[in-house]
């Protein structure tokens, strides 16, 4: 019997194209497989043992000849290859349309209305790299107490400034004033905090970041959980991915060791209902920035502590490793990759050895948990629990 379900999402780790990916500009895109190929292969045993290695080829990966879980990969069905997207139909809600882009910039009606409401002119209104953007405007904003204010090729608007300029407190404001404005043709996924701090020539981004979401337009499975008196564990950016709706406790993270550390204490602690991680160094600070060494070591080190994660599991537990899109460091673009997502599943009531072939939609990860926990199910996606079980 599974009474919790621990979701971590290695965010941007993706494993190759989809078949759609030429309209959007990803064709040859493959995060692990690439990455591994430009470092002359990864050192990942443990998630070899779970069997990473026999979804797709991955130099330096095995396919070992007896996984300890059950494998496979998973397309999207909704458009897009958005964060929000991506977590939201792992939770079971699939959009029907992809959230706007805005690689020109925001309309002027947009930038005005913000303008007007926040109380201080903006700078940039692009699309860039946030750290090369800092780079260029940061000295420009630190003059003049002007927000930079950035997109991307994702449904993003971002607002970065330093933190001995404008106050966190203040930015997150101005973020929520943003929210309120996007809605209608405007409806980005996400408003995004960019703190940063440092002099011209050395600014950094600080872990301050925040997301502000849209809410779900409809019912996930962590409703459904909430709905049955379950709790719903958010590690990392869980609860702003999901507005709140659904999410019983938010634990923030700094970075992958901090989230690695959260889990593991979450596990120890014992418990039902979900804990639901994400890790999000792989795609902010890694894949965005094309560092493909730097994206390698996160892998490895993610793999380092992947058995203190399986240590600390109890045996009524179960693990789904998976991602929500991909961020390929060795391709041209700095942007999200339109990619299918491995999917791991391991814990002691799990078939060791599992092919579970492509899934057409990430909905079944959100179908699944609603049938291993015994709440109603999401629209969306078909459970795996039969596939899985040893009974």
């Amino acid at each position: 019997m599974i009474n919790r379900v621990i979701i971590i999402v290695l965010d941007s780790v993706g494993i190759g194209e989809l078949p759609d990916a030429d309209r959007y500009g990803d064709q040859g895109s493959n995060t692990l497989a690439n990455t591994a190929h430009a470092m002359g292969g990864l050192n990942l045993p443990f998630l070899a043992d779970l069997g990473l290695g026999k979804i797709a080829p991955l130099l330096g990966v095995p396919a070992v000849g007896r996984a300890k879980g059950a494998y496979g990969r998973m397309a999207e069905r909704a458009a897009g290859k958005d964060t929000t997207s991506g977590h939201w139909e792992l939770a079971g809600l699939v959009l029907d349309r992809p959230f706007p882009v805005f690689p020109k910039g925001f309309p002027p009606e947009v930038i005005r209305d913000f303008e007007a409401r926040i109380g201080r002119s903006t700078l940039g209104n692009k699309a860039a790299s946030g750290t090369e953007i800092i780079a260029e405007l940061g000295e420009e904003h630190m003059r003049t107490g002007f927000p930079i204010v950035y997109t991307s090729a994702d449904s993003v608007f971002q607002i970065a400034t330093h933190e001995q300029v404008i106050p966190l407190e203040e930015l997150y404001q101005m973020c929520r004033t943003a929210r309120e404005i996007l809605t209608g043709a405007y409806a980005v996924g996400r408003v995004i905090a960019r703190p940063f701090v440092g002099r011209p020539g050395s600014f950094q981004r600080t872990p301050h970041r925040h997301d502000f979401s849209l809410s779900p337009p409809g019912p996930t499975v962590l409703d459904s959980i909430c709905a049955a008196g379950q709790p719903v564990v958010g590690i990392g950016k869980i609860m702003d991915i999901f507005a709140g709706q659904g999410v019983t406790e938010a634990r923030p993270t700094e970075n992958n060791l901090d989230a690695i550390a959260k889990i593991i204490q979450a596990l120890k602690q014992g418990g039902r209902g979900l804990v639901f991680a994400n890790l999000v160094d792989f795609d902010s600070q890694y894949g965005h920035r094309n560092d493909i060494q730097g994206y390698a070591a996160a892998l490895e080190q993610f793999d380092r502590n992947l058995p203190h994660i399986l240590a600390a599991l109890q045996p009524d537990d179960l693990l789904i490793i998976t991602a929500d899109h991909g961020c390929d460091p060795t391709t041209g673009s700095t942007d999200h990759s339109r990619e299918y997502v491995p999917l791991l599943i391991y814990g002691q009531a799990v078939k060791a050895d599992t092919a579970l072939g492509t899934r057409s939609s990430f909905a079944d990860v959100g179908a699944t948990i609603a049938d291993l926990l015994g709440v109603p199910s999401p629209t969306a996606g078909e459970s795996m629990a039969p596939l899985i079980g040893k009974g």
